[in-house]
């Protein structure tokens, strides 16, 4: 497909009168765009406005959504066929096959693409969920806001005709223009992707959610006239019910324009007086107005600009009831059927800050306040006359942290696509998780659109993750076609593995503080009395044994408790044995005192070992031997108390030293405060200087404006002048 345009059957032949249409023309030299042609009646013109083709004809006046291949020539009539039978429930109403005839519809030497009505309604399936509909009329409308929209309203409204129920969704916008408004009505048209900071960019939104939502929509909209163009207002009826039941086989658009002259709205006519009043009384016969005067009563809603949707016939489940409730809450739109659960709607009743996770299903004021990360200054939303309270999720979470992911290049990755861009992803549990209720996912973000609520990343058995609510915004992933979730890529892929593994390292660690048992046992830590106990003596110590090869009774018990400072009674037992002949045996024995870690330090304190000797000299003289003993502990006493003092200077020096460590980071703390109180005093300085420079901007825009207005004025009294001047000479 080469060209998507809608097509004009609307007007003739306007040849015949171009070269006399042309000498009425007076001479002048004007600015381009400033005089549009006067065109006579019966006069016939074939046109391109902006990418779609005008084809005019006084003989048959229908607009045709199609889709062309080739250059588009006149189309011929369109036979009517019977009616067929309209079906009210959405996902059965795309059974109709049309007149079946439609071989005739366009010249042998043309080629076209056409769209079916049927299209319109499986265009819409993509939509599965009925508030994802609604969000993208909230899109639209938020767009608006570089246009200067501060509103959306979404209310209920009578149809005048058989009196049921209809939904209304009006913005202050910047309106539609006649062309825009035929744009908006086509297929795959979106000048978003060119303006920063719009959510739209297929240009398909609009037809996938009304169609959704009900049969037929309507739609009035104003827009102001810029560079000395007149104020116009549009309104284009897109009715599925007019298609099924007239039997067309391509999608058929009546609109009709207005333009302001002066004071006084009059009728905008693009092809012909005839065209202009068969697509009035079309719109008239299929929408839920009984008069040209009812259509103008819905511009009074709006101000000087702005939109206002009206969907009708709206569609029922399949049990037969109407799809949405309007009667449970009257300041909410909720659906019937599935999508409603009983538990939860209790449930949110008692924990409030999980009342999103559990309500935003069915409920479209729940849906609405998170459905974007944050609005734009002055911007509301209303829904029923009540507003919708924006509402941020991390502020339902505790014991938060936050990690930084940034998507892994790829050749492939174009460079205008930001390799550095990275997203915050906020964790946290709800502060309803010590009720372990069964709430868990991550509320991912794209370009301040909320695509996947509460996405559930980990399906693991048991309680494991449950109470974990995360928020990122990923504008790196591109969402699918309804907004409802992300293409499946290899980049939507890694952003998964990643945040499973950071709720299951989320989990893990903090599930004890809301009641659960710990999922990671702790290590143990080796014991200081063990460690120095498993200290074994040297290998080259002599042992004394008896004669079985055995060990001593007193050197075992020597070992087993280790050397102290109230043993002596176990070295006099060691020496003083009664053996005739004994023989002097020297033991070495290592000491080790446990680490100590004081709150001052984290260093070890290793103390050397001492060596202790003992050595027995048996004589048949029992004095010499106590004599010698004593000795020798008091000796053993001395380097140990000598070594417990080393030990005991080198602990106090790390002290101070760690002492000193600290009062250098209070200094540098002290510092740092300093700093940041000049930095926000700067900040103010420079925010304060920013607003009296947004100040003086914007008086000088006023003063632009007003001089603007004041050369419009000018230039329109001069076309007035100058149409009168052509009438004069005629």
């Amino acid at each position: 497909m080469k060209q998507e345009a809608i097509c004009l059957s609307d007007s003739s032949d306007y040849s015949s009168g171009a070269d006399e249409f042309r000498q009425r023309r007076m001479e002048a030299v004007l600015p381009p765009g400033f005089l549009e042609p006067i065109r006579p009646l019966g006069f016939t013109s074939s046109r391109r406005f902006d990418g779609m083709v005008k084809q005019e004809n006084v003989s048959n006046s229908k607009e045709v959504v199609a889709i062309a291949a080739a250059p588009i020539t006149t189309v011929a009539p369109i036979t009517a066929v019977a009616p067929v039978a309209s079906c009210r429930q959405f996902w059965k109403a795309g059974d109709y096959e049309g007149c079946g005839n439609g071989a005739n519809l366009y010249d042998e030497e043309m080629d076209h693409v056409r769209v079916h009505p049927k299209f319109l309604h499986s265009n819409a399936t993509s939509h599965k969920w009925a508030l994802g509909a609604f969000a993208e009329l909230l899109d639209n409308a938020l767009d608006e806001s570089c246009n200067g929209a501060t509103y959306c309203d979404i209310n209920i409204a009578e149809n005048m005709k058989d009196m049921t129920k209809m939904v209304v969704v009006q913005d202050n916008g910047g309106g539609m223009t006649p062309n825009k408004m035929r744009q908006c009505m086509s297929l795959g048209y979106s000048a978003k992707t060119k303006i920063s900071g719009t959510i739209g960019q297929y240009g398909n939104g609009f037809k996938t959610s009304t169609m959704r939502l009900g049969a037929d929509v309507i739609v009035f909209s104003r827009c102001q006239g810029k560079y000395g163009e007149s104020s116009t207002q549009t309104i284009g009826l897109l009715s599925y019910s007019f298609l099924r039941g007239t039997g067309k086989e391509d999608i058929v658009v009546p609109m009709i324009d207005y333009e302001k002259k002066g004071e006084v709205w009059s009728q905008y006519v693009k092809s012909s007086p005839d065209c202009w009043d068969r697509n009035l009384e079309t719109i008239i016969e299929w929408s839920p107005y009984q008069s040209e005067g009812n259509l103008l009563q819905q511009f009074d809603f709006l101000s000087e600009q702005g939109t206002r949707i009206v969907i009708y016939n709206l569609w029922d489940d399949d049990l037969g009831s109407r799809e949405l409730d309007f009667d449970t809450d009257p300041h909410d739109i909720q659906l019937r059927g599935d999508e409603r659960n009983e538990k939860k709607i209790k449930m949110a009743d008692t924990y409030s800050s999980s009342s999103h996770f559990l309500t935003y299903r069915h409920s479209l004021r729940s849906y609405a306040s998170i459905l974007y990360r944050r609005l734009p200054p002055g911007f509301h939303m209303i829904l029923r006359g009540k507003e919708v309270d924006h509402h941020d999720i991390i502020s339902d979470l505790m014991l938060t942290e936050s990690h930084v992911y940034k998507p892994a290049p790829r050749p492939d990755m174009p460079a205008s696509r930001d390799p550095n861009m990275s997203a915050t992803v906020t964790l946290g549990f709800v502060k309803d998780a010590h009720h372990h209720i069964d709430i868990q996912g991550f509320n991912v973000y794209h370009k301040n659109r909320l695509i996947k609520p509460f996405w559930r990343v980990w399906n693991a058995a048991g309680s494991d993750g449950r109470g974990v609510i995360g928020v990122l915004e990923a504008n790196f992933i591109e969402p699918a076609h309804d907004k409802q979730g992300f293409e499946r890529t290899v980049a939507l892929s890694r952003l998964e593995n990643r945040l499973v593994h950071f709720q299951k390292t989320f989990w893990s660690t903090k599930c004890q503080l809301i009641g659960y048992a710990p999922r990671r046992s702790s290590k143990k830590s080796v014991s200081p009395d063990k460690t120095g106990s498993s200290e074994a003596e040297p290998s080259s110590a002599k042992r004394a044994s008896n004669g079985d090869g055995e060990m001593q009774p007193n050197q075992k018990r020597a070992r087993e408790d280790g050397p102290s400072v109230n043993g002596v009674s176990d070295r006099k037992a060691q020496c003083g044995s009664s053996t005739t002949t004994a023989a002097a045996t020297t033991t070495t024995t290592t000491t080790t005192i446990p680490r100590q870690q004081p709150q001052s330090t984290q260093h070890d304190v290793k103390i050397k070992p001492i060596p202790r000797v003992q050595s027995c000299s048996l004589s048949s003289s029992g004095d010499e031997a106590a004599f010698s003993t004593s000795s020798n502990m008091v000796f053993g006493l001395k380097q140990e108390n000598q070594g417990l003092r080393e030990s005991l200077d080198i602990m106090v020096q790390e002290l101070q030293n760690e002492r000193e460590k600290c009062k250098s980071l209070q200094n540098e703390l002290q510092n740092t405060k300093r700093m940041i109180a000049t930095m926000d005093q700067e900040q103010e300085m420079l925010v304060t200087t920013f607003a009296d420079e947004r100040s003086r901007r914007e008086e000088e825009e006023e003063n632009l404006r007003s001089r603007l207005k004041d050369a419009s004025d000018t230039i329109q009294s001069l076309l007035n002048k100058v149409k009168k001047l052509e009438e004069g000479r005629c």
